[in-house]
């Protein structure tokens, strides 16, 4: 019976298919926005078969190097094209 209570929920998750890029997307966002070094960087984010593309500007980077981990930990996130401009002012 445990067996079962564990796996149902495993499951259940792989047919749902694989994430949206439109749900990564929104969750790469929120990671970013909710971080305190990172939130409030002009950074766009878009996704392509579950690649992130990652534009604008952070300046300096340490915060450009965040920003790509922030990104590679959201689930269903395949890999991360980082154009990021690194920009002082």
């Amino acid at each position: 019976m445990l067996f079962a209570l564990i796996l149902t929920p495993l499951l259940a998750e792989k047919e749902k298919g694989p994430i949206s890029d439109d749900t990564i997307v929104d969750q790469v966002r929120v990671k970013i926005a909710d971080d305190s070094e990172v939130g409030g960087q002009p950074i766009q984010v878009d996704a392509h078969n579950g690649v992130v593309v990652l534009t604008g500007k952070v300046t300096n980077d340490k915060l450009k190097s965040k920003v790509e981990k922030l990104a590679k930990k959201v689930k269903g996130v395949t890999g991360v094209d980082d154009k990021l401009v690194v920009s002082p002012d």
